[in-house]
């Protein structure tokens, strides 16, 4: 029999969960989930310190990688994508950032109305519950629980006086009213547990009774009744089955398999469609194009104090921080270890940070090894707004192949000079006294890395994605031809039919996509349900007096 309901939501990640708690709000709306991943029960994925691990299994990753990079000596970059119950936010490194003011001032004058600071500002307070926030611009009632580390290693707090040192405000809350500066990290960790968007939102909205989760289901395609989606066609264990939507399909299933959904059923640009054997229903050339990513190196330092976690990482340490963690939800294994981080311009000029640091008191690889055997440290770090565009196009009609993923990063060539730039600033940054006491000689990228071109190489060869891939189903005006939905999130030409997640963003924002991206469930939810927006607000963001004429 197939099953109807109000809503069925494609993909339990962070917006999918967040648009299945607010629609189904009332008590009267029917919704059901579909997620292709399982469960998101175990240590792995709530234990926040265990972090390496979730995104590294098949079990809960889509396994996503690029084609090879052009720019960076034909390599393939890892592309991981949750495939779970809370999507990505099971296995990211549950980092809270907002984004900039100005990225959602950007998305608006690139012809996404409605969605400027004024406009999301109400959207990220309804989501938050902010311990340790700056009043005035965080929420306290939201079912996202966003908190602070404790700073016990020192290097946090060197890293942080370090930046005020070199001359860069030290900001209260990054996610407040300035952004800019140097200061204490936020994470979506709560009681110790990962607070991810199926923590914070899907698990309530189940115990409602009119949301329905389908796990194991993965989507083939959407059903159209003349140009109007219906429902989708899903499988579970290689059973094909369909379910009816009486209202809308909303499709929230990532940056890479939201595009990827709409070209299996027929929606995307005639030649891509054509050439992986599939009938065009509705001929949208912005489908899977517009996709963008932040890219970051491991700016690695070996320790003079043996204060780093090199020491926790034997397996006798480690079984002892599972065991509190397992007890008490406390101790090492209760933080995801970025506990502080700056946001830097560029350049003069520059008008807000385009420059990330995520501290890690620890040289680690994302896999969760040690970069040396010794005690280190290191700066995740980038440039946040390269120009550097790419794609996701499918490559065959059957829904389990994965599509080719291509970002062309480095393609543009404005990006060498911001990362030349960045890893400059960067030595520079542990030169200060406050970090000095610390800092010994530089692993990486090394003493020798030094001119334009040896930064280049070393770039083009150590990079890696920092996770946040967005773009691909473009928001902006309705007769705008690029776009693939409008500024109420409808896919353009098509009724009953809805996107949001990161695939929407016109511009990657300043910041991890987690918040920006549940944002976005959020205020689709309320233009799903026909309601007014919230009111905007009238907040105005601290912008650096002097960016015209000065780098800091």
């Amino acid at each position: 029999m197939t099953e109807t309901y109000d809503y069925v939501i494609v993909g339990a990640g962070s917006a999918g969960c967040a648009m299945a708690y607010r629609l189904a709000e009332n008590g009267k709306n029917t919704v059901c989930v579909l997620e292709f991943g399982g469960s998101d029960r175990g240590p792995f994925i709530q234990m926040p310190s265990a972090l390496s691990y979730p995104m590294n299994m098949n079990l809960y990753n889509w396994g996503f990688e690029t084609e090879p990079e052009p720019q960076l000596g034909g390599r393939r970059l890892a592309t991981p994508r949750g495939k779970v119950v809370g999507g990505s936010s099971s296995i990211n490194g549950m980092v809270y950032v907002r984004g900039h003011a100005r990225d959602f001032d950007s998305w608006e004058e690139m012809g996404a109305r409605g969605w400027g600071f004024r406009h999301v500002l109400p959207y990220f307070k309804r989501q938050e519950s902010s311990h340790g926030g700056e009043d005035g611009w965080r929420g306290s009632a939201g079912p996202l629980h966003v908190k602070r580390g404790e700073l016990n290693n020192p290097l946090y707090s060197a890293f942080i006086e370090a930046g005020r040192e070199a001359g860069y405000p030290v900001t209260p809350d990054y996610n407040g009213g300035q952004q800019e500066g140097f200061g204490q990290m936020e994470m979506t960790v709560h009681n110790g547990i990962r607070w991810s968007a199926a923590n914070a939102y899907l698990r309530p909205a189940l115990k409602r009774g009119n949301v329905r989760l389908l796990t194991h289901a993965l989507a083939h395609r959407i059903l159209f009744e003349g140009r109007r989606a219906v429902g989708v066609e899903y499988d579970v264990r290689g059973k094909v089955r369909q379910v009816k939507a009486r209202r809308e399909v909303i499709v929230a299933a990532s940056s890479i398999n939201s595009p990827k959904l709409l070209q299996l059923s027929g929606i995307g640009a005639p030649e891509t469609l054509k050439a992986a054997g599939i009938e065009v229903v509705h001929a949208l050339p912005g489908v899977g194009e517009n996709l963008q990513d932040h890219l970051e190196v491991y700016f690695q330092i070996r320790s003079r104090e043996p204060v780093t976690l090199h020491s926790q990482l034997n397996l006798i340490s480690k079984g002892m921080i599972g065991t509190e963690w397992l007890l008490l939800k406390t101790g090492l294994g209760a933080t995801n270890h970025f506990e502080s981080c700056g946001f830097i311009r560029s350049a003069a000029g520059v008008e807000y940070p385009d420059i990330q640091y995520h501290f890690l008191p620890a040289a680690m690889r994302y896999d969760g090894k040690a970069a040396f055997n010794g005690h280190g440290f290191q700066v995740h770090v980038g440039p946040m707004r390269s120009k550097s565009r790419g794609h996701v196009r499918v490559k065959s009609a059957d829904p389990r192949a994965a599509p080719a993923i291509l970002f062309n990063y480095l393609s543009h060539p404005d990006d060498l000079t911001e990362w030349r730039r960045a890893i400059r600033l960067t030595r520079e940054l542990f030169r200060q006294p406050a970090m000095q006491r610390y800092a010994d000689e530089e692993i990486q990228p090394g003493a020798k890395v030094d001119t334009d071109e040896e930064i280049d190489a070393f770039v083009r060869e150590h990079c890696e994605s920092a996770y946040h891939p967005c773009g691909t189903c473009r928001m902006g005006a309705a007769d705008d031809p690029m776009a693939v939905v409008d500024p109420e999130c409808r896919v353009i030409g098509i009724e009953g039919l809805r996107v949001a997640d990161s695939s929407i963003m016109p511009q990657v924002t300043n910041g991890n996509l987690n918040a920006p991206t549940i944002m976005i469930g959020e205020k689709a939810s309320d233009h799903i349900l026909g309601k007014n927006p919230l009111p905007p607000s009238n907040q105005q963001p601290w912008i650096n007096p002097g960016w015209r004429v000065s780098q800091r």
